[in-house]
C-alpha cells in the first residue's frame, strides 16, 4: 500500500466513531454467543487508559519514521506505561505525552478526545474558538500567535501575529504547550474567554473574546488587473479535506474570465494533508515528479505529476517562513519542476509526514511515518526552501500587512508586487 493510500485510509478511520468500532466488535463476538456482561466489559476494557496507552505505543511501534526511538528503549516504555496505576485517563495521558516527548519530534503528539476533535473540525475547515494559530517559541517557549484566522473574533479584536499570550482567564501560560492553551481557549459558542497580552514588549493588556463557529474556506480567489494583465491570484489558507475541490474551482473559474497569469499565495500556510498537496500540484504540473517519501525501513515512494494539469499560464508562487509541509510540496515541486518562480522569504523547513489514528477513546495521536525530499532531492527540514526571487518584509510591513488583511495581494504588499514584476518580464526574460 502506498503512503498517500496508508494516509487516506488513516484519515477515513479519524472520522469513525469508538462506537462504530465497538459495534463491529460486538457484533462479531455476539456470533459466539459471548454474554452482554462480557461484551460490556470488553468494551470497557478496549477504553481502559493503559489499553489507550497500549494502543498509542504499538502504533509508535510499528510507524515511527525512526526505528531506534532517538536511542531510546521504547519496549522500557511500554513497561514502565503499563505498570501504572492511573485514577483517571487524565494520569495516563499525561504519561504517555512524557514517553512522547523523549522521541524528540513535537509532530509525533497525543490529543485527548476534546483535542483530536478540534483537529478533525480544523481538517474539515472548520473550528469553534476565537480564531489563532498558535505557537510555542523555540527559544523563550512563550506562547505566541502564528496569526489570527481571517473572518474571525481575534481578528476583529486587533489582535496581530507575533503578540504574546500572558494568561488565558487569569492563568498563566508559563510553560504551558500550545495544545493545552488552545484547549483552554476553546470552548462552545458564544461563551467567552478572558487573554491577557503583550505586544512587543509593551505593557500586558486584557481582550475579552466572544468564542464562534468558525467556517474557514481554504481558498480565496480574484481576478485583479494589472495594467493590461488580468492576473487570477489564488490564496490557500491550509490543505484541509476540501482544498483540493476548492483550488479546482478557483482555477477554473478565473480561466473562464480570460485571465493572463497566475498568482499562488502560500504564504502563512502551515500544511495538512499531503494527499491534498499532491492533487494541487497536479492541477499545475503536468509532467514530472512532485515529492519523494521516506520511511523508516528507507522504502522510497516517488509520487508523480499525471498529464492532469489544468492550466499551463505563467504562474509566480508567494512563500514566506510560515508557510510549512505541504505548502512546501507544492512550492517544491513547482520550482525544481521549473513550472513557477518561487518568490518571497525562507520556508518554515518541515519536511516530515505524520498519520493521525483514532484511538480507543476518542483521543488522538499524530505519528511522523516519513520524510520526503523535493523533485530535485533537496531535504529542506529545519532549513526550508530558498526563493527564486528572495523579498523579505520588514517587521513593520508584517505588522501593516496583519492588521490590514485586505491589502494582501495587492499594491501595499511587497511581495505581491514583485511577483507582478516578474511575470510581467516573463515575455522578454528566461525564469532566474
Amino acid at each position: 500500500m502506498t503512503l498517500l493510500n496508508r494516509l487516506h485510509v488513516s484519515f477515513n478511520r479519524m472520522h469513525a466513531t469508538p462506537q462504530s468500532r465497538t459495534l463491529f466488535a460486538v457484533t462479531a463476538l455476539a456470533l459466539i454467543a459471548v454474554p452482554a456482561v462480557a461484551l460490556r466489559a470488553f468494551a470497557q476494557l478496549q477504553a481502559s487508559p493503559k489499553a489507550v496507552i497500549d494502543q498509542a505505543w504499538q502504533i509508535v511501534d510499528r510507524e515511527f519514521v525512526d526505528p531506534k526511538f532517538n536511542q531510546v528503549d521504547w519496549q522500557q516504555e511500554r513497561q514502565t506505561l503499563l505498570s501504572r496505576s492511573y485514577a483517571s485517563p487524565e494520569e495516563a495521558y499525561t504519561a504517555l505525552r512524557t514517553a512522547l516527548e523523549k522521541l524528540d519530534d513535537p509532530y509525533t503528539r497525543f490529543m485527548n478526545p476534546e483535542e483530536f476533535q478540534a483537529l478533525n473540525r480544523g481538517m474539515a475547515g472548520e473550528l469553534t474558538g476565537v480564531g489563532m494559530q498558535l505557537k510555542q517559541d523555540e527559544t523563550t517557549k512563550a506562547l505566541t500567535v502564528v496569526k489570527p484566522i481571517e473572518n474571525s473574533p481575534a481578528l476583529t479584536a486587533g489582535v496581530l501575529p507575533g503578540d504574546l499570550i500572558l494568561q488565558i482567564d487569569g492563568r498563566s501560560t508559563q510553560d504551558m504547550t500550545v495544545e493545552t492553551a488552545a484547549g483552554l481557549i476553546r470552548g462552545e459558542p458564544d461563551t467567552q474567554v478572558r487573554l491577557q497580552f503583550q505586544r512587543q514588549g509593551g505593557e500586558p493588556f486584557e481582550l475579552t473574546l466572544t468564542r464562534a463557529r468558525i467556517s474557514i474556506p481554504a481558498v480565496r480567489s480574484s481576478l485583479q488587473l494589472e495594467g493590461q494583465r488580468r492576473i487570477g491570484y489564488i490564496r490557500l489558507n491550509e490543505f484541509s479535506a476540501h482544498a483540493a475541490e476548492q483550488m479546482k474551482q478557483a482555477i477554473t473559474d478565473l480561466q473562464s474570465q480570460k485571465v493572463d497569469q497566475f498568482v499562488l499565495d502560500l504564504r502563512g500556510n502551515p500544511g495538512g494533508r499531503l494527499d491534498q498537496g499532491v492533487a494541487i500540484a497536479r492541477m499545475w504540473i503536468n509532467s514530472g515528479d512532485i515529492v519523494r517519501t521516506v520511511d523508516r525501513d528507507g522504502s522510497a515512494e516517488q509520487i508523480r505529476a499525471t498529464n492532469s494539469a489544468l492550466t499551463d499560464l505563467p504562474l509566480a508562487v508567494l512563500v514566506d517562513g510560515s508557510s510549512a509541509s505541504a505548502s512546501e510540496i507544492v512550492a517544491g515541486a513547482l520550482k525544481d519542476d521549473h513550472r513557477a518562480v518561487v518568490i518571497g522569504s525562507q520556508t518554515f523547513g518541515k519536511a516530515l509526514v505524520q498519520q493521525v489514528n483514532q484511538l480507543a477513546d476518542g483521543s488522538g495521536l499524530n505519528v511522523t511515518i516519513a520524510r520526503y525530499f523535493t523533485p530535485s532531492g533537496l531535504d529542506i527540514n529545519h532549513t526550508g526552501i530558498t526563493p527564486d526571487i528572495v523579498v523579505d518584509l520588514t517587521e513593520q510591513q508584517k505588522q501593516d500587512l496583519a492588521a490590514n488583511p485586505d491589502q494582501i495581494g495587492t499594491a501595499q504588499d511587497p511581495q505581491y508586487q514583485r511577483a507582478i514584476q516578474y511575470l510581467g518580464q516573463t515575455a522578454a526574460s528566461p525564469r532566474p
